[in-house]
């Protein structure tokens, strides 16, 4: 057992990546509209979409490649559909999650002396450059270091932080779902489906980092890789559970809502929890707030870059010697020019990115299915009868919420 928790990497990184704004925003705004309502949502879109994400670190294990490498012998026109899908998503996705990271560092060290809007932008160019720098110059093995301490740092603030909320709750909790019938409300749940626990596109950079591991640790075989996965999964899930209890405990039925704005949602986040819990609770709540944001930030930064470098690599048939390097200035930079745009549209951008997550859901869905159960997977890493059928419900599900969702605009 030691020896499987020293080899967690991928599956944690994958966590990392998920455990952000699905969670802290998505999650918690869940709690605070509607309760306990929407857990069955949120059990259902993981449970759904499961099978979908483990085939990443599945068919890493099973080929020694990643997801992209697979993608290609399905045909080009796969990993020509991948690439654009995701040029098309990543700067949107990296906006709105540094955005949220840069409110909560602004609301947490302070506006540096700044109005509110222009402290923001400056911790945006902050935080874009000390990730650039952890990822520049430690490369894979810092980020598999670093992500460790970072999750144990989110787990047990986010869970004390719940605690502390059940304590000072004195009223009882409704556990009646409830299924919006308005048409923002729809948005909202698609909203918060398509990033829950993460978007699909995710099980490719979960590849990418099985493979990474792969080179560094000769130890980190099957076994563990499937180990990892569900580790960080489970994880997800739990957290998951935790904001939209956060959210449920300390907003519900308050009449408050969030604003757009990233500073001012950021201050209003910790304001509403503090006033809640008391002034205590302040660096338990932003501590568990700004390492959710700054793991989803730094894991974003470097997996857009990996995956779109092996995909040109893959297209072209070459290797890209400062590839890499490109792609995460080139994602930094946009990411920097998006934000200065859209500032006071934080919420526009998250509802646009988890929205396209949710309705290009189906396309990870289908090809994944299609990879791990195909001539290009050996047989004995083949899914099992239960996990055939969860995949055909987890299509089933996600093309019918999508066609729902676009029948409702």
């Amino acid at each position: 057992m030691i020896a499987k928790i020293k080899n967690l990497g991928p599956g944690l990184l994958f966590a990392g990546a998920a455990i952000g704004v699905s969670h802290l925003v998505q999650s918690t705004r869940a709690g605070a509209d509607f309760g306990l309502g929407l857990l069955w949502a949120l059990l259902l879109a993981n449970l759904f979409k499961y099978p979908f994400f483990q085939y990443g670190p599945r068919y890493a294990a099973a080929t020694g490649e990643s997801l992209l490498d697979g993608y290609k012998k399905l045909g080009k026109g796969v990993l020509v559909a991948y690439y654009i899908l995701t040029f098309a998503t990543m700067f949107t996705i990296q906006t709105a999650v540094t955005i949220v990271t840069a409110g909560l560092a602004s609301s947490l060290f302070g506006n540096l002396g700044f109005d509110a809007e222009l402290a923001v932008k400056t911790w945006t160019v902050i935080v874009l450059i000390v990730c650039l720098g952890l990822l520049i110059i430690g490369k894979y093995k810092l980020l598999d270091h670093l992500i460790k301490i970072i999750i144990v740092i989110l787990s047990i603030s986010t869970v004390s932080a719940v605690i502390m909320a059940l304590y000072g709750h004195s009223s009882g909790i409704s556990l009646t779902q409830v299924l919006p019938k308005e048409t923002t409300q729809i948005a909202f749940l698609i909203a918060f489906m398509g990033w829950m626990p993460a978007p699909l596109d995710i099980s490719v950079w979960h590849s990418l980092w099985a493979v990474e591991k792969q080179k560094d640790d000769k130890a980190y075989e099957s076994k563990s890789a499937l180990f990892d996965f569900n580790v960080g999964y489970i994880g997800t899930v739990i957290l998951g559970i935790c904001f939209v209890l956060l959210g449920c405990l300390v907003m519900f039925g308050t009449g408050e809502t969030f604003s757009n704005a990233a500073g001012s949602f950021s201050g209003q986040l910790i304001d509403m929890y503090t006033s809640s819990l008391g002034e205590w609770a302040y660096v338990i709540i932003g501590i568990a707030a700004f390492t959710t944001m700054f793991s989803t930030t730094l894991t974003c930064l470097d997996a857009s870059p990996r995956a779109m470098d092996r995909t040109l690599e893959l297209l072209f048939n070459r290797d890209y010697k400062h590839g890499y390097l490109a792609w995460i200035l080139l994602l930094a930079v946009g990411t920097i020019c998006i934000f200065f745009f859209f500032a006071s549209e934080m919420g526009l951008l998250v509802k646009i990115a988890t929205i396209l997550s949710f309705i290009t859901a189906p396309f990870y869905a289908i090809i994944n299915y299609k990879l791990i159960s195909g001539k290009h997977t050996p047989k004995q890493w083949h899914p099992d009868k239960k996990m055939h059928v969860l995949s055909w419900c987890g299509i089933l599900f996600l093309i019918g919420f999508s066609i729902w969702y676009l029948t409702t605009l």
